[in-house]
């Protein structure tokens, strides 16, 4: 039975813009983020540039939409994603859609799609250009997402104190001065009277501030380690209620945090 919480998702991809071996973090993703009621694919079938592409279709459950080339040297699934995205829209039957792409073409659908109340989730590689990025409420960089699997799979330790932030990745993702001065900003103004601020709410600002900024960019696996690891600040840990294994997480400036 689907959860209530859960999101219905229309999940659209350029297949002539995204390579099949992203296939299970694109899946991955949007089930993390919610039922995938469409799953749709867009190129030209005809011809073989997309063959590696239709051996993953029937395992995911994913529908090809044919959509000819009409003018050389341009992208035929754009038109045809776009359409569709409005159709989906107007049925009512999702409340949010996962792009995937790494074409700024989609900057304008996505920010209409945001208009009307969906949630947008863009999936592109690291050259995603930034308008298609912000335009969305969150944004997966497949490329990072993937190869931190791979190493995962690979070594299948995983020890999250010891990673460090990757410099490979600071000029493509959310810069991290920017989240740095975002994060000082928040505990200054939203901060209890005592300096506290619930590690839940400092996500949710991250995320709606910078769309592409993910924890697994920076090579963790979680939030906490992550905010330990720019040493600005101390944490505190309290139960979250009796006969709960959970634990809420609060963080506070340090005296000497530069």
């Amino acid at each position: 039975m689907q959860k209530e919480q859960e999101k219905r998702l229309a999940v659209l991809i350029d297949a002539e813009n995204i390579s099949d071996k992203y296939i299970k973090t694109i899946m991955d993703e949007a089930a993390n983020l919610g039922v995938a009621t469409y799953k749709r694919i867009y190129g030209d079938w005809t011809g073989s540039l997309l063959n590696s592409w239709k051996t993953v279709l029937l395992e995911n459950s994913i529908i090809p939409i044919q959509q000819y080339h009409y003018t050389y040297g341009k992208s035929s699934s754009d038109s045809a994603m776009i359409i569709d995205a409005m159709d989906i829209l107007y049925s009512g039957n999702v409340e949010g859609f996962c792009i995937v792409s790494s074409d700024s073409d989609f900057t304008r659908l996505a920010s209409r799609l945001r208009e009307s109340g969906m949630v947008v989730i863009g999936m592109g590689e690291r050259k995603t250009p930034k308008p298609f990025i912000t335009s969305c409420n969150q944004f997966k960089y497949l490329d990072i997402l993937t190869e931190n699997q791979e190493k995962e799979r690979k070594s299948n330790i995983i020890r999250v104190s010891q990673h460090h932030i990757k410099d490979d990745y600071n000029n493509t993702q959310a810069d991290l001065e920017a989240i740095k001065k975002t994060l000082l900003a928040l505990a200054e103004e939203s901060s209890d009277e005592d300096g506290w601020l619930f590690i839940g709410d400092v996500g949710n600002q991250l995320a709606k501030r910078f769309p592409d900024f993910d924890v697994r960019n920076y090579g963790f696996k979680k939030l906490t380690p992550f905010l330990k690891s720019l040493k600005l600040f101390e944490l505190r840990a309290e139960p979250a209620g009796e006969g709960r294994n959970v634990k809420l997480i609060y963080i506070r400036l340090k005296n000497n945090h530069y």
